[in-house]
């Protein structure tokens, strides 16, 4: 487990616990900051390949978008095909040994705070993996909150 958020939180411990649940060889969080349209990376398990600071400007298929922070589903990816199609930095998420992917909103009040990245080798995940780590999300909240509040500097 690597202890790279940028909040001393309980992103760690949610690391530790989906690696122990469904497996886990990538772990990132970010926060959603609506007004700019950005993911900011706010964990990482893998801080040299995607360093907490990071932001992506939603480098990743329009469907993906709407689906994960519009509509507040879930994302898997099953395959290599699947990630390829959708995400930019496929290649490095090859590198790393990946090939799969679940991607699990975390949300509060209705509200999209940011999202889980996990990522294994192809094949790791199907429809109770995404299950329960949607069952797990909630726990990243006070996190992403308070990542949220800092990021636009209001409070809640």
């Amino acid at each position: 487990m690597s202890d790279t958020s940028t909040t001393p939180g309980l992103l760690p411990a949610l690391e530790e616990e989906i690696r122990t649940t469904v497996g886990v060889r990538l772990f990132t969080v970010f926060v959603w900051l609506p007004g700019r349209r950005v993911l900011h990376r706010v964990h990482s398990s893998h801080p040299d390949e995607y360093p907490v600071g990071g932001e992506k400007s939603v480098e990743v298929s329009g469907g993906w978008l709407e689906q994960c922070i519009e509509r507040q589903l879930p994302y898997l990816g099953a395959d290599r095909a699947a990630v390829r199609e959708v995400f930019a930095d496929h290649r490095v998420i090859d590198e790393l040994g990946c090939g799969a992917v679940v991607n699990v909103p975390v949300v509060e009040d209705g509200r999209t705070l940011g999202m889980l990245n996990v990522l294994d080798a192809e094949g790791s995940y199907d429809e109770e993996s995404v299950r329960v780590l949607g069952s797990l999300a909630a726990r990243a909240v006070p996190d992403l909150r308070a990542a949220a509040e800092r990021a636009d500097g209001t409070a809640r």
